[in-house]
């Protein structure tokens, strides 16, 4: 079976969009609705912007969004997914791509998504780390010992899960997981501590947004990040992804189902390579590829 993923923040690039502006009308029609949509020149930062620009939370994850999905409509007929996932913002993407959302209501959500996380980081300062080297019960357990906020919120591969919470806290779990043996536990740049209790006022408020949106049935079941298994129930994918901002996201497990339901092929749709390296550590006698303008 066909499986499409679709990555998450982390994955832009300077430029990213420009090839596949030029060589299609289709694509042209989106980016313009695109801006018109947000409010503002998106294609500009994506095209000519620099790494600091588009490293800004309400420009990163639209412009990832708008990667991935535009990519999927100028494939055509030739896009044609048996299951799909997405890595955190990845995963509206997926639920555009498989008809769940439309591309409006994607992207407005995307935003509102982008902006609330941004509130939140502000209003109180967190961090992520990554852990690589331990089993993951390890992590759970130690994060579970310590005073603070401090959650495993990003199951990536075997041997690669990122912890989030307050600052102090994510500084000590550091401390006592390389002293149980990780081979590295080290703060990441990120503004905030995302998938963790920290998110609760931007969950809030997407849920709100989230709520007020029609979601459709999908052509083919969609790998939620906060459950890891095939969803098809409008309401279901609804009230997943409702929550999907405090929760963690189980990728590992995620991808190990859907191999399990009878994936053979998984192609990374959007910026960047991220997904096919962890494919690769999570079971490498899949085939993982990409499709890409870059």
């Amino acid at each position: 079976m066909k499986a499409y993923i679709f990555p998450g923040q982390g994955a832009q690039f300077t430029g990213m969009g420009l090839d596949l502006y030029e060589k299609s009308a289709l694509a042209q029609e989106y980016f313009e609705l695109a801006n018109d949509i947000l409010g503002f020149s998106i294609t500009d930062i994506m095209f000519e912007g620099t790494a600091e620009q588009l490293k800004e939370t309400k420009v990163t994850q639209p412009a990832i969004f708008l990667h991935s999905v535009i990519l999927a409509k100028v494939l055509g007929d030739s896009f044609q997914p048996e299951m799909v996932a997405g890595h955190s913002l990845g995963e509206i993407s997926a639920l555009v791509a498989n008809g769940v959302l439309t591309f409006e209501d994607g992207l407005k959500l995307v935003s509102k998504r982008a902006l609330a996380m941004q509130k939140a980081c502000e209003a109180a300062p967190s961090t992520m780390a990554a852990v690589l080297g331990l089993d993951d019960k390890v992590v759970e357990e130690t994060c579970a010992e310590i005073d603070g906020i401090v959650v495993a919120a990003n199951y990536n591969c075997p041997g690669q899960l990122v912890i989030s919470g307050e600052i102090e806290a994510v500084k000590i779990a550091c401390e006592l997981l390389t002293e149980k043996g990780a081979k590295r536990a080290l703060l990441l740049p990120v503004g905030g501590a995302f998938h963790s209790p920290m998110m609760e006022p931007a969950r809030e408020e997407l849920a709100a947004a989230i709520e007020a949106t029609v979601f459709s049935k999908p052509t083919c079941p969609v790998y939620q990040n906060v459950t890891a298994k095939a969803v098809t129930n409008p309401d279901e994918i609804k009230k997943n992804l409702m929550i999907q901002l405090t929760a963690p996201v189980r990728w590992t497990q995620s991808i190990q189902a859907m191999i399990a339901d009878g994936g053979t092929e998984f192609i990374e749709v959007g910026p960047g390579k991220v997904l096919q390296g962890l494919m690769r550590k999570i079971d490498r006698s899949v085939a993982a590829s990409g499709v890409s303008f870059e």
